[in-house]
């Protein structure tokens, strides 16, 4: 049995009897939890956990209960309001609930509803936010959501509603026309309506697109495409969600940002991606 190292000195809050935080369990990568997370992992006695939550994540709580409670498009899951209300059971019963969500649990991650659920039935709730994988997702396929050469507006979208369709209350045209890059989170089903959508609002079949699937896990798959080709050549690679589309010129900054890549070995492909002539400014 391996020995826990204590948390360094700091004054961390007590996850107390009766209490429920929800947590953020980041993309994948299980060191991409925060301290607080760790933290709570180490003092709940339940952990209801969704799908995308590592196993080794769920071995820092060997003195927990494990629930699982994860919901997956197209796949038999747990109605959302039986699991909030599970949480709020088991809040009655006085135990220390750690209710743990994959990236950040405000991000499209249905957090928001849980705590609402929480709050109306008075149980106590902390909140512990998560790396998001539109952003750290993106990060570990070297992709920066902002660059200064590039844009100065980053829009995140959902590519299903409630329903599991592409979300009517969006305004595909106005997201096209108003944000230089878009991330696009559980897009996968619906990536050829979704990029029909966003081309006949005027973006350009050629504008740059990544998919990066698993991602911050060894299972990660980065696909690098266009918008015009995106739903082709998903289907040839034979990507599966989970997924993170990204479409912009961003995309262009992995050429030389494969961090992984250049880990492995892999040169940078262009040292000036931009087209600009110029290396990168500092400062």
């Amino acid at each position: 049995m391996t020995t826990q190292i204590p948390l360094p000195e700091y004054r961390w809050p007590t996850l107390e009897k009766g209490w429920v935080w929800l947590c953020g369990a980041g993309p994948g990568d299980p060191g991409l939890l925060t301290m607080h997370a760790v933290n709570a992992l180490r003092q709940a006695d339940v952990v209801i956990y969704d799908a995308l939550v590592q196993e080794q994540i769920l071995s820092w709580a060997p003195q927990a209960d494990h629930i699982y409670a994860g919901k997956r498009g197209g796949k038999p899951s747990a109605k959302q309001r039986d699991i909030s209300l599970r949480l709020v059971d088991l809040a009655r019963e006085g135990r220390r609930v750690l209710r743990l969500k994959g990236g950040d649990p405000f991000v499209f991650g249905r957090g928001g509803e849980e705590a609402q659920t929480l709050v109306q039935h008075g149980i106590p709730i902390r909140i512990i936010p998560g790396i998001s994988a539109g952003i750290g997702g993106l990060a570990y396929a070297g992709i920066p959501v902002t660059h200064r050469d590039v844009n100065q507006s980053v829009t995140f979208v959902t590519g299903h509603d409630q329903s599991g369709n592409t979300p009517s209350s969006l305004d595909w045209r106005s997201i096209s026309k108003g944000s230089q890059v878009l991330v696009i989170y559980m897009g996968m089903k619906h990536i050829a309506q979704i990029a029909g959508q966003l081309i006949d609002a005027g973006r350009n079949i050629n504008e740059p697109v990544a998919v990066v699937t698993t991602a911050t896990t060894q299972q990660q798959q980065v696909l690098e495409t266009t918008l015009g080709d995106v739903v082709e050549d998903i289907r040839t690679a034979k990507l599966e969600p989970p997924a993170i589309i990204c479409v912009g010129q961003s995309v262009l900054m992995r050429q030389v940002l494969d961090w992984q890549g250049m880990a492995a070995g892999d040169a940078p492909r262009n040292l000036d991606p931009l087209g600009r002539g110029r290396p990168a400014e500092t400062g």
